[in-house]
């Protein structure tokens, strides 16, 4: 039984210049030095710097030492200006900052009214500290899922699940009065003359009221009246109904425009 002949995968390009694969390199390339830089690691500013050599080196940051962590510092200044990168003036700063600290423990230290010295890389330290509580908040802000933090995802329902849900037109005040001016006229039809007139109470009216409506139906609110009160009974009935309205006691609604307004009795 002969054997399959094996195929050998022809070499691949080592690039494509304008649409032509290049198998070898040119005799004549020639590739600065700067092209093959790499910086590995990136910072924020000075503090940012001296954080990363403190935990690289592992070293207490409440008892920091000067001479190693500017030794460190110093070095990185070195090789970032190797590389021809643009320094900050406030890595400088820093730089300065820790030459004074240095020599400040290397001369007599002044002694305090209580007997303390006092520690020149104190304030060093508390920026040290605070720099670091909030670099770690940073870090756990940044570990937290980007949806409903920097991106939203959009929800919407469908047309199907959507009830439509018609309220019923508010009643104004003008309405109302509109409405009282018909009753009022209608009730002038069954006044009679009356040799005495007894005190009518808003506050007896609205309970009168109250004990004609109900929570379940709606009542007409022309039926809340007694015409043959005449006016007095009307309006009565009327300022009743809106101190009622006023406290919350009542619902009063109109389903359309210019049609009957009804009222009845909140839960």
């Amino acid at each position: 039984m002969s054997q399959a002949p094996l195929t050998v995968q022809p070499p691949l390009p080592l690039a494509v210049v304008r649409g032509e694969p290049v198998m070898e390199l040119p005799a004549d390339l020639y590739i600065p030095p700067e092209a093959l830089e790499v910086i590995l690691e990136s910072f924020e500013g000075p503090l940012d710097l001296l954080l990363y050599l403190i935990r690289k080196h592992k070293l207490d940051i409440v008892d920091l030492p000067v001479f190693e962590i500017t030794k460190q510092y110093m070095n990185y200044i070195a090789v970032m200006d190797q590389l021809q990168m643009e320094l900050a003036g406030e890595y400088l700063v820093m730089a300065a900052t820790l030459a004074e600290i240095k020599s400040r423990l290397l001369l007599p230290k002044p002694e305090l009214e209580e007997g303390e010295e006092e520690d020149p890389r104190l304030t060093l330290i508390k920026q040290l500290q605070a720099y670091e509580v909030l670099k770690g908040a940073a870090e756990q802000l940044d570990d937290l899922p980007r949806v409903e933090r920097e991106t939203w995802v959009a929800k919407a329902g469908r047309a199907a699940d959507l009830v439509p849900r018609v309220l019923p037109p508010e009643v104004s005040l003008d309405e109302l009065v509109s409405a009282l001016r018909q009753i009022a006229a209608k009730a002038e039809l069954f006044e009679q003359h009356q040799v005495s007139k007894e005190v009518l109470s808003t506050r007896e009216r609205m309970s009168l009221v109250l004990a004609q409506l109900t929570t379940d139906t709606f009542t007409p609110f022309v039926e809340l009246f007694d015409f043959e009160e005449g006016r007095a009974g009307v309006v009565v009935t009327f300022l009743a109904i809106l101190e009622l309205s006023k406290e919350g006691l009542v619902e009063i609604q109109q389903l359309k425009q210019l049609g009957v307004i009804h009222v009845r009795a909140r839960a």
